[in-house]
């Protein structure tokens, strides 16, 4: 099983193609060899480099990872900016309204509901006696 290696900045910031200014090989005649990349990061813009080793090296580590977002959409979301305590304990007050589960369920549709009085369901009245 192999495991894809990413290359990330000290910031924490994935780095992709169009982030990298240099490639090269260190090859060593005992040991493992690297490939060199030299990178300027896309968030803080500082110079940063690092070494891969050459058996762990794809092509595809460089590529960007495609996004279910468009472009309005990921602007959108990076003007609103942090996720607030507030906002979060607002979220959690609001999980716990039966009104909002109700909207939630409201475009649900189930095929043959059983209903406690449906003899179908299995289910035990508690006025008859169980055989």
């Amino acid at each position: 099983m192999s495991v894809k290696s990413t290359i990330k900045c000290n910031c924490g910031q994935r780095i992709v193609a169009r982030d990298v200014m240099q490639t090269g090989y260190y090859l060593r005649l005992f040991g493992p060899s690297f490939v060199y990349v030299k990178f300027r990061c896309s968030r803080c813009k500082k110079l940063g480099e690092q070494f891969v080793k050459q058996e762990e090296w794809e092509d595809g580590i460089l590529k960007d990872i495609p996004s279910e977002l468009n472009t309005d959409q990921k602007e959108q979301f990076q003007t609103m900016g942090p996720i607030t305590l507030d906002e979060q304990v607002d979220f959690h007050f609001l999980l716990e309204s039966p009104i909002l589960l109700d909207k939630l369920t409201e475009g649900i549709s189930l095929e043959d509901p059983k209903t406690p009085e449906d003899p179908q369901d299995g289910s035990l009245d508690a006025d008859k006696p169980h055989t």
